[in-house]
């Protein structure tokens, strides 16, 4: 028997959708600012000689630079204002909570509800204003290095570079912070998310036009296809997989009141840890090819056989890049998600797991579940990846059908969706108590 609210969700239209003028307007309101955010990708920064920039850019595709192009929507390959993209916030934030777990003192804050929240938010705005100067003075050297990038290289471009940079990392974030709260989805993932679509169409077109040449043979890219969307399939179902663990609450007495025992459980995700694991292997298996370019091949002999070793597509490479994924993705859970807290949390309200003693005993079930699907979760994530990777060293398609980005992509799409589904249940649940209301007065 579905429940009042699946009936609910099941019975959810575009009459309904029509009718809740305050999602429209949030919605509106999240398109507006990702349309300033793809405008200021196109904005450059003061100083740059563009043909210069883009000739020097095709040789850097292939490293880290590129995964960084992907998120940020092209804008480095332009070097706009936007250029660092959000990307120093995401830095931050992944450095906070890693000192969450390490420094008593953030752990309390962490731990005092919405004002420890806050402190430890502006923490993370203090970490992000450091990395983006620090990467922004960086891409200001290296790009005075680069042959005739710059057109008038010294301290003064310098500064601004790092000025221009800086701002628009800070106003992508304080961007992302307004989509949050006054639009719909979360800000920070939409802006990645609009970065990555940005550029689906040009890479699309780039394959059929390699199809039209043939240069790739039509059953190629149809089987790209039919794998995208059975990928896409998979990662949906995955993420919306859980593990539940019953809760049972005893009996309580209220004054001369007794309140039978409650059943709950406890959902514990198969993939806790996100996206975060392939996009930290990719970066750090790019980054060789990364200095390499950068080198121009003149360093040493030994360094020049690790970056051949680890090109893209080879055994080495692949079995590396599943490895970085299993680590980060037990890594990662082990920062998001303390057992010992859930269990001391159940054991204060006087929940506990039915056959498990409260306590640690039951801090050492849930780590040992998690221990279980964590499991589970590393080798969906290895396959996910993986997949697009043997297809992209066979068939040579364009990078943005990389495992990562179908990831970014399919999971803002769901938590933007299901949080439509919760406004609109929302606003139903109005209209259902005013309806009431009316009924009551009439009589």
């Amino acid at each position: 028997m579905a429940s009042a609210a699946e009936q609910l969700a099941a019975n959810l239209n575009f009459g309904a959708f029509a009718k809740a003028d305050a999602l429209k307007k949030r919605i509106w309101f999240t398109l507006g600012a990702l349309l300033v955010y793809r405008l200021g990708t196109y904005i450059p920064l003061p100083g740059i000689n563009p043909e210069a920039l883009s000739s020097a850019f095709q040789n850097q595709q292939s490293g880290i630079l590129g995964l960084f192009n992907m998120f940020s929507g092209g804008a480095v390959g332009r070097m706009a204002i936007f250029a660092l993209g959000i990307m120093p916030y995401i830095s931050a934030s992944i450095i906070i909570q890693l000192m969450t777990s390490i420094v008593p003192s953030l752990d309390a804050l962490k731990k005092e509800g919405e004002a420890g929240r806050k402190i430890i938010n502006q923490y993370t705005r203090y970490g992000t204003v450091l990395l983006a100067v620090v990467q922004a003075y960086g891409i200001s050297v290296g790009l005075e290095g680069g042959s005739n990038i710059v057109i008038d290289p010294g301290l003064f471009f310098r500064i601004t570079t790092v000025l221009t940079l800086t701002g628009g990392t800070m106003f992508l974030m304080w961007l992302g912070e307004q989509i949050t709260s006054r639009g719909i989805g979360n800000g920070i993932s939409l802006i990645i998310f609009a970065g990555i679509v940005a550029n689906l169409p040009h890479a699309l077109a780039s394959v059929l036009e390699l199809g039209r040449q043939g240069a790739i043979a039509t059953w190629v890219i149809l089987l790209v296809a039919v794998v995208a969307v059975a990928a896409i399939a998979f990662i949906v179902y995955m993420e919306r997989a859980q593990r539940r663990l019953i809760i049972q609450y005893p009996k309580r007495q209220v004054g001369n009141r007794m309140f039978q025992g409650e059943s709950s459980h406890l959902p514990l995700k198969l993939n806790t840890a996100g996206v975060i694991p392939p996009i930290f292997a990719s970066s750090l298996l790019l980054l060789p090819a990364t200095v390499a370019n950068f080198t121009a091949g003149q360093g040493p002999g030994w360094f020049n056989s690790i970056v051949a070793l680890l090109g893209h597509g080879t055994v080495l490479y692949m079995l590396l890049y599943a490895a970085m994924i299993a680590f980060f993705a037990f890594f990662y859970t082990a920062i998001v998600f303390n057992p010992v807290d859930t269990a001391d949390n159940l054991k204060k309200h006087g929940g506990f797991v039915p056959g498990i003693r409260p306590g640690q005993r039951t801090a050492e079930y849930i780590d040992y579940v998690l221990t279980r699907i964590t499991v589970l979760g590393a080798a969906y994530l290895i396959i996910v990846c993986l997949l697009p990777e043997f297809l992209i060293s066979a068939t040579h398609v364009p990078f943005y059908f990389g495992g990562t980005s179908l990831l970014i992509v399919v999971n803002v799409t769901m938590d933007t969706v299901s949080q439509v589904q919760g406004h609109l249940l929302a606003h139903q649940y109005e209209g259902l108590v005013k309806k009431a209301k009316l009924k009551g007065k009439r009589r």
